[in-house]
């Protein structure tokens, strides 16, 4: 198999990471893919020492080369790159994430003998100070973003959708990419469409990509209030498709709500709901694996804020649909994994 792998096409857009761009194209030059490999950077407006990163990249690896992506959407940035691609078979790879050894040889070996059009592997969040310890603890907890397979793992198979994503560049072309006007969820949409036409969208267990999430509060709160504003825009648009997991947070937000209108008009039973969650998130916490005491602390703040954030958001996006909602958190230098 080794000799025989085809050529593939790594894509990568990038906005404000100056962090983690070489950690995560290194990452890709540590496969050793026995393929012919291609790296494709789509550059966006970053503010702070990224384009500089990605030119000094380029100079030292052959195999590397960036487009300018001016608006800086990642939808944008992802279909002028497979456009530009020249190999059969595309990766997606971000710029805050890190793919596992093996990754690509194993993915393209798995994407080939189930024969998938879109295949994906477990997000394994990681964090580096307590704060970001905590987010990527309820990343991989289905109290904390949903059971997933791609956070909390499960057994091979046919999957909802894929984080980042293998692909046959022909699936890529047959529904024609990316949709541009999605800002967030656009890899939810993009496996739906592909599945619509016959596609087959696979997830396994034995993929991991490291993925560095948000380390900073105000980062966190953006990310997830427009994550929540997209899910509920794509939900209206396809009820049916929707997992009933979507409707947690804003159920939650919904009760919490009701419940602070019984204390105003003096009724106790409205501290139930309150009560309730509270003491659900300290046993989380208490509970939970592997996290200092900062990190149970930090928890207690990462998961009201991932829940509340996002089913605000979906209430907004499913009733007044998203509109231009963009994730401000990644406007600025301050951007994911810090």
């Amino acid at each position: 198999m080794a000799l025989t792998n085809p050529a593939v096409t790594v894509i990568m857009p990038v906005l404000n990471e100056e962090s983690h761009l070489e950690a995560s194209v290194q990452s890709i030059l540590d496969q050793n893919y026995s393929g012919q490999l291609e790296i494709i950077l789509a550059l966006g407006p970053s503010h702070d020492k990224t384009n500089q990163v990605a030119a000094d990249l380029a100079k030292r690896v052959p195999a590397l080369r960036f487009i300018d992506n001016p608006r800086g959407l990642t939808t944008v940035g992802l279909n002028e790159a497979i456009r530009q691609s020249k190999h059969d078979y595309v990766v997606r790879v971000d710029a805050h994430s890190e793919l596992a050894a093996g990754y690509i040889e194993d993915g393209i070996a798995m994407l080939l003998t189930v024969g998938a059009d879109q295949l994906g592997g477990i997000m394994d969040a990681k964090g580096k100070t307590s704060f970001q310890k905590a987010v990527a603890w309820a990343y991989k907890s289905r109290f904390g973003i949903g059971g997933a397979s791609y956070h909390v793992g499960g057994e091979a198979g046919e999957a909802e959708s894929a984080y980042l994503g293998i692909f046959k560049k022909s699936a890529l072309k047959r529904v024609n990419g990316y949709d541009e006007a999605i800002i967030r969820g656009e890899d939810w949409d993009l496996a739906q469409r592909i599945k619509k036409t016959g596609g087959l969208v696979w997830f396994s267990p034995q993929l991991r990509v490291t993925y560095w999430p948000r380390g900073r509060f105000s980062n966190l709160v953006k990310q997830f209030y427009s994550t929540g504003i997209w899910r509920g825009d794509l939900t209206r648009r396809d009820l049916g498709g929707a997992s009933r997991r979507y409707f947690a947070p804003p159920f939650l937000v919904f009760a919490l709500l009701v419940g602070l209108i019984l204390l105003i008009l003096g009724n106790l039973v409205g501290i139930l709901p309150w009560a309730g969650y509270a003491l659900g998130i300290f046993a989380l916490a208490a509970t939970g694996k592997n996290l200092s005491l900062k990190s149970r602390i930090a928890l207690m703040i990462v998961l009201p804020t991932m829940h509340l954030s996002w089913g605000v958001g979906f209430i907004k996006g499913f009733f007044a649909g998203a509109g231009t909602t963009i994730d401000k958190g990644r406007l600025s230098g301050k951007a994911a994994g810090k």
